[in-house]
């Protein structure tokens, strides 16, 4: 059996030496430190955490450093877990003054939380773990997680970590990236976070935003949620960026096609539509057509008559029928005429009476002819 130890050195409890794993049993691993017998290590003193086998921790063959526990003739006691635990918590000092983020492998699942081995037993309180809440941490177990230490207390043996606080470091500056890297007039897609009153806060990848509702389209919105939903992935424009306050204020209604794009495709001279009045003014009425479209029907072609105001044929929030006279897309104006169509309604109902009066079955000479047979 080979060793680094040429006689038999002279051993004391406390004492660390280095030895080489020769056996591992179910409740105990034997280590060939050069003594004149070999070192037990019980399972208990294996590890810092709970052991099911030792073979779990060690293999034959496996180079250890150990810390004499108990000294007899007849034995010697060795721990594994004292020598970890002392190289662990220097280590985590000064991971811990230094902030460090570090990886470490979940190995149980407990009440409250996770257990780590950091060395010595670590614990990530569940309030910690992640920055939103988990209803079951059963699939965190085996896994990999980042952590710093949050505290320390080497007398009471406490260790607690924090994955938490890795996941929000990296949040913020990714905020504070996606943030520098935001220009006016930029054009981005987001996701609809949440909606309020006064319109929609939008996700950019880390950070949010606000669509104002009078900038969520191009007509007039009374809820936000008229428009977009929870969930939804829009386009929107940056309109302006505060960085100092982290601020930004974004336009859905900017990255849409205009109410009046391609307008001349959707309406037509001689196109007789429904609309609603939306304002009267001296000179005649405007009629919303569409969304964000509004038509003027000229005083003149309000009525078939002379009126003095609009307001003696029409009200606000009235729907009307009228026929287009002529479509502007350049200029953004339709002219709209009622009168017309009041005329055209009169000149059919003159023909019915006509055709009507056609057919009455009589005509004015058998009228005649009926008087004149009284004189014969």
């Amino acid at each position: 059996m080979t060793n680094e130890f040429n006689e038999i050195p002279e051993l004391n409890v406390g004492d660390t030496v280095t030895g080489t794993v020769v056996k591992v049993e179910e409740k105990q691993v034997l280590v060939d430190i050069g003594y004149k017998t070999e070192g037990i290590v019980p399972i208990s003193e294996l590890s810092s955490l709970h052991v099911e086998l030792p073979s779990d921790v060690v293999s034959e063959g496996d180079s250890v450093t150990l810390q004499v526990k108990k000294l007899t003739d007849e034995e010697v006691v060795l721990s594994k877990r004292a020598v970890d635990a002392e190289k662990a918590w220097e280590d985590l000092e000064a991971k811990h003054d230094n902030k460090e983020v570090f990886e470490t492998v979940v190995k149980e699942v407990v009440k409250g939380g996770l257990v780590v081995d950091v060395g010595v037993r670590g614990f990530i309180p569940a309030s910690l773990v992640e920055t939103y809440y988990v209803e079951d941490f059963s699939d965190y177990e085996g896994k990999s997680l980042e952590v710093i230490v949050e505290e320390l207390d080497r007398s009471q043996n406490r260790v607690i970590l924090s994955h938490r606080a890795v996941v929000e470091k990296e949040e913020e500056e990714k905020k504070k990236e996606l943030l520098d890297s935001l220009e006016e007039g930029q054009v981005i897609e987001g996701t609809v976070q949440r909606l309020t009153g006064f319109g929609a806060f939008v996700d950019l990848g880390g950070i949010d935003g606000l669509v104002h509702i009078s900038q969520l389209a191009h007509y007039h919105v009374e809820k936000a949620s008229d428009v977009v939903s929870e969930g939804d992935k829009i386009e929107v424009e940056v309109l302006s960026v505060d960085r100092d306050n982290e601020r930004i204020s974004l336009s859905h209604k900017a990255t849409l096609p205009g109410p009046w794009t391609n307008i001349g495709e959707r309406v037509s001279q001689g196109d007789v539509l429904e609309g609603t009045v939306k304002r009267l003014v001296s000179f005649g009425a405007f009629i919303e057509l569409f969304p964000g479209v509004e038509g003027l029907v000229h005083i003149s072609q309000i009525a078939n008559r002379h009126i003095g105001t609009p307001d003696e044929v029409l009200e606000v929030g009235q729907q009307v029928n009228v026929k287009v006279l002529d479509v502007n897309e350049e200029d953004e104006r339709i002219s709209l005429s009622i009168k017309e169509l009041e005329q055209e309604k009169e000149q059919v109902e003159v023909k019915n009476y006509e055709k009507d009066d056609d057919h009455s079955g009589f005509q004015l000479g058998d009228v005649i002819g009926d008087q004149l047979d009284k004189y014969k």
